[in-house]
């Protein structure tokens, strides 16, 4: 069985879910990420408040975070951040 690839707005939907899972941690560290844009097989998330320049930024957003929204969204091949 092919799976069929997720729309724009399904993936926003999915990427705005991870997000909001570590809103306790972001409001903890008076921080946070924001969807920039999306591509085909690809993400821009935007780090604000604290977690721009955040030597842990790595450690949550490298690890935790994209792993859940590769897991969700197994198209996504790439995410990167900007500031």
């Amino acid at each position: 069985m092919i799976k069929k690839k997720k729309t724009t707005k399904q993936i926003i939907a999915a990427v705005e879910a991870v997000l909001k899972e570590f809103e306790p941690m972001f409001t903890e560290h008076v921080g946070g990420a924001e969807l920039v844009a999306v591509e085909s097989d690809s993400i821009i998330l935007r780090l604000v408040g604290n977690c721009q320049g955040c030597g842990m930024a790595g450690v949550h957003f490298g690890v935790e975070m994209e792993e859940k929204i590769k897991k969700r969204l197994p198209q996504i091949k790439e995410i990167t951040y900007t500031y």
